[in-house]
């Protein structure tokens, strides 16, 4: 069939999308990823760019209001201001922008726009966005802690849009037509969070007794430091033996604090101390193993685990924080500190659920813990119980106060979330940050690992933690809610089952292995299940998530059977693609948000099981890829993820239903079609500034797009090329296409990079170099005197990027090289900043463009030799380029008014 080409599938301001996207993930205050966390959360900026995109016509199919091509492009610069503006945090609940764009989309969609659907809700960033764009939503997944996100952003704010609170205390607030959106829902949260609070302290208060100060004054506590302890194995200290992982406090500028272990050889027992200053003791345990701090003996974590296995692991209070007069302040622990925090029972009703044997990313089951209650302290666990109760019958209360059962249902399921919030700040996994003097919460990373020094929240302090934070942090978010918009719909499907009604798809289906979403969000649904089994009895009716139908390729569900754990996410995958090529209508495009990492290099190539799995499904559906876009979705890349091969891009792949005459093509065919085609796309891609962490994912949509048109390509030997053969040509072509730009480059910066790849900043032979040299059409010697490496007792060697000299001036230099250009501007980045690169860009003019490109060429090789250090300098140069010729234009047109005022 014939259909109107859409925006997303000709172009987007992909600067701008992007640089929002990644601003977004500072953003706290009434961001709806505050609600409740959940794993790989897409940013609403990028989802609203896409659903916007994908619902509007590109100008090119109205010929008869824009004939020419200037005209066509006039009206894509004015969409594009559209989006700008539409993507920017703070226009969330701007009324004049966001009816501009439902405007916009009305216009296209002849007034009858179609329902978005996201069978992969996750986090519901896409219903959410959807319904703020004045769109039925509809949100579906198969776990049921995904489903409650998604019903509290979409179904519950619009029930109760523009009421007013009902709580007793509001005549004493705003007057009634100020309460728009779900501002009254919201006020109710806060206040009978209040009295959740009041009633949990009387219950269990006494658990959580204030800190004495030096002065004698009292202080609210804000943490407690636990160490993990087991029993040394060297004999000749029958005693404790703390397993600490940093002793380090406070690592504030000034104020260094840290816990001392004090031994008393003759009572073989362990104390501790606060000091301050240097002399901050290393750790006890790490990756490989643990010291015994008495006699210094070296012990395997194989005999850790063996002790924590057999009960025998105990824990012993380090530290304490308190919120002093001027800020925090640290204590050793007293008897009133440790008799109040052993004396907590927790009730008999705890969650008894079990951990599972094993699972990705967990880690703790090796160290005896295999409940759910075994990740919690005794005072923890009455903690969370006694929330729990008192959010559940707090529901009485707000019936008696005027509201109805369904009101007071939605008031609780907020509470709820707070009462998960606690649980991700009052687990043992729980760790504390130095230099921010701040809890961090169980779940930085989409794992569940080992803490050795875990940090004890105070639910009842001001500081990160407490429940009211929470309470708050969900009355914010339903303020910046949709809720005048349409009623949303969020429902518990399994999306290889999908049934129903048309709707235009947009989703982020799961990335093969990379998270498991049941196993993790056992932590929280354990808690919900608690509170809200009453209020929500078929979602909560299994004792935890549902597993066996979950879309992942987990081994351990198979007895360890990879090939079977791939067969069942091929399959589950495969059907859901089905369903979605049932339901899409054919107007529109289906847009997939797809992160998941090239992970399987090497010198011969790239390729991906999850990207094959993934592709695979779409095209054996029938669907052919026509435009993609590289989106910031993910946190910038620091070394430890850069190590990990992590990304900070999702790439959008935008399909449509193959033709019904798509042809056939030989390899040879297709691998000209890639060669013609990938080149102007990697340009493309290179100029929107896409990171080089991204730049090989980027490629595969470009290179998909190609492979997808046709019905099969066929090898030499009639065979058809597989996905997988694809993706390693595209990567192929890809690798031709950077070494090709290396033509282009000065001598001195070819041999620079021919000896980099052989011995990156190492030194190496001075016969190897100049062989080298001859073939570069250059010499050592002159190399030597531009400055890019110096040579001493027959051993060449690059000079690193810290030891550049800090006094290098471009305009002064004998042979300035792309090589020192793309390296001095890395190091004046890391040491002064984008204004510091900026000054350096602004001196040397017209090399600037090709060494961003010598960036890409020096991340992709330091990533295929896995320079993690490396690779982490050149990411960041491509990724601050923007600011820095923003920062290097300033400098331009500061000299030009400077030179028309001299003259």
């Amino acid at each position: 069939m014939t259909y109107r080409r859409k925006l997303i599938e000709v172009a987007l301001p992909l600067e701008a999308i992007n640089r929002e996207a990644a601003r977004e993930k500072s953003i706290r205050s009434g961001h709806p990823s505050t609600l409740h966390l959940w794993w790989a959360r897409r940013p609403l900026a990028a989802c609203r760019a896409v659903i916007f995109g994908s619902l509007v016509d590109d100008p090119s199919e109205h010929p008869d209001d824009f004939p020419s091509e200037q005209a066509q492009d006039a009206e894509r610069q004015r969409l594009f201001r559209i989006i700008e503006q539409l993507v920017q945090w703070e226009n969330t609940t701007n009324e004049r922008v966001l009816d501009a764009a439902r405007a916009e989309i009305q216009r296209s969609c002849s007034g009858a726009p179609p329902a978005i659907l996201d069978p992969f809700a996750g986090g519901g960033s896409i219903p959410l966005e959807a319904q703020r764009l004045g769109l039925e939503a509809r949100g579906q997944d198969l776990n049921p802690v995904a489903v409650l996100i998604n019903k509290s952003l979409i179904e519950i704010p619009t029930r109760f849009s523009e009421k007013p609170p009902i709580h007793p205390d509001v005549g004493q607030l705003r007057t009634q037509d100020s309460w728009r959106g779900a501002c009254g829902l919201a006020e109710d949260v806060r206040y009978y969070g209040g009295v959740v609070r009041e009633r949990a302290e009387r219950r269990i208060g006494a658990l959580y007794p204030p800190a004495t100060l030096r002065s004698g004054e009292h202080a609210p506590v804000i943490a407690w430091f636990w160490a993990r302890l087991i029993k040394s194995p060297n004999p000749a200290w029958d005693g404790p033996m703390p397993l600490v992982r940093s002793f380090e406090l406070s690592s504030r500028k000034g104020v260094a604090t840290w816990v001392a272990p004090v031994l008393d050889r003759s009572n073989k027992t362990i104390s501790f101390e606060i000091r301050t200053g240097p002399g901050c003791p290393d750790g006890t345990v790490g990756r490989t193993g643990a010291t015994c701090l008495a006699t210094g003996t070296a012990v395997p974590l194989s005999y850790v685990r063996q002790e924590a296995k057999a009960g025998r692991m105990t824990m012993q209070l380090m530290a304490v924080v308190a919120d002093g007069p001027r800020g925090r302040v640290y204590l050793a622990p007293d008897s009133i500190q440790e008799n109040a925090s052993r004396s907590a029972v927790p009730p008999l009703d705890v969650p008894d659920t079990e951990l599972p044997e094993q699972a990705l990313g967990f880690r703790v089951q090796a160290y005896g813990m295999t409940k759910h209650r075994h990740l919690f302290s005794n005072r923890q666990l009455a903690a969370l119980c006694a929330f729990s109760d008192e959010v559940r019958s707090v529901q009485s209360l707000i019936v008696a106060d005027g509201g109805s059962l369904e009101y007071a249902n939605a008031v609780v399921t907020y509470l709820a979330f707070a009462v998960d919030k606690g649980a991700n700040y009052w687990s043992m996994c729980c760790g504390w940050h130095p230099k921010l003097e701040k809890m961090m919460s169980t779940f930085g990373r989409q794992s569940l690992q080992m803490l050795w020094t875990p940090v004890e929240a105070n639910p009842f302090s001001q500081s990160s933690g407490n429940f009211m934070g929470g309470v708050t942090q969900a009355a914010k978010c339903l303020e910046t809610m949709p809720a005048t918009q349409k009623p949303g719909s969020a429902n518990q499907v399994d999306a290889a089952t999908l049934s129903g009604g048309v709707a235009c798809i947009i989703t982020d289906p799961p990335y093969y292995d990379n998270i498991g979403y049941a196993d993790l969000s056992d932590f929280f649904y354990v808690w919900l299940r608690r509170t809200l089994h009453e209020i929500y009895p078929q979602l909560f009716a299994t004792l935890l998530v549902p597993k066996r139908q979950e879309m992942v390729s987990e081994p351990f569900r198979f007895g360890g059977d990879r090939k079977e754990a791939d067969r069942h996410f091929v399959a589950g995958l495969n059907a859901a693609f089905d369903c979605m090529r049932e339901i899409q209508l054919p107007e529109f495009p289906l847009a997939v948000f797809y992160a998941f990492k090239q992970s399987e290099s090497n010198d011969e190539g790239v390729a991906s099981t999850g990207w094959e799995t993934m592709l695979e499904g779409l095209l054996r559906a029938g669907f052919t890829i026509n435009g993609t876009w590289p989106m910031r979705t993910e946190q910038s890349a620091g070394l430890r993820e850069l190590g990990r091969g992590a990304l900070a891009s999702s790439i959008v792949l935008i399909c449509r239903p193959r033709k019904v005459d798509a042809t056939l093509a030989s390899r040879k065919e297709f691998l000209s079609a890639l060669k013609a085609e990938l080149p102007g796309a990697m340009r493309a891609l290179q100029q929107a500034n896409i990171a080089p962490v991204d730049l090989a994912q980027s490629a595969i949509g470009p290179g998909m797009a190609v492979f997808s048109r046709y019905a099969k390509v066929l090898d030499a030997e009639g065979n058809a090329v597989t996905v997988r053969a694809a993706l390693s040509l595209i990567n192929q072509v890809l690798d031709e296409l950077l070494t090709e730009e290396e033509g282009e480059l000065d001598p001195g910066t070819r041999w620079a990079l021919a000896w980099f790849e052989q011995f990156g900043f190492a030194a190496g032979p001075y016969g190897i170099a100049e062989t080298l040299s001859k073939a570069k059409n250059t010499s050592v010697q002159g190399l030597e005197e531009a400055g890019l490496l110096r040579s001493v007792g027959g051993k060449v060697q690059l000079i690193a990027i810290e030891e550049l000299a800090a006094s290098w001036d471009p305009r002064h230099a004998k042979r300035l090289t792309v090589w020192e250009v793309t390296h001095h501007l890395s190091r004046r980045l890391s040491s002064g900043g984008e204004s510091a690169a900026g000054e350096v860009l602004h001196e040397v003019g017209g090399v600037g463009a090709p060494a961003r490109d010598l960036a890409y060429r020096l991340y992709l090789l330091c990533e295929r030799k896995k320079w993690s250090k490396e690779a982490l300098a050149y990411n960041s140069l491509v990724v601050a380029w923007p600011e820095i010729m923003r920062q290097a234009a300033q400098r331009s047109s500061g000299v030009a008014v400077q030179q028309l005022m001299e003259a």
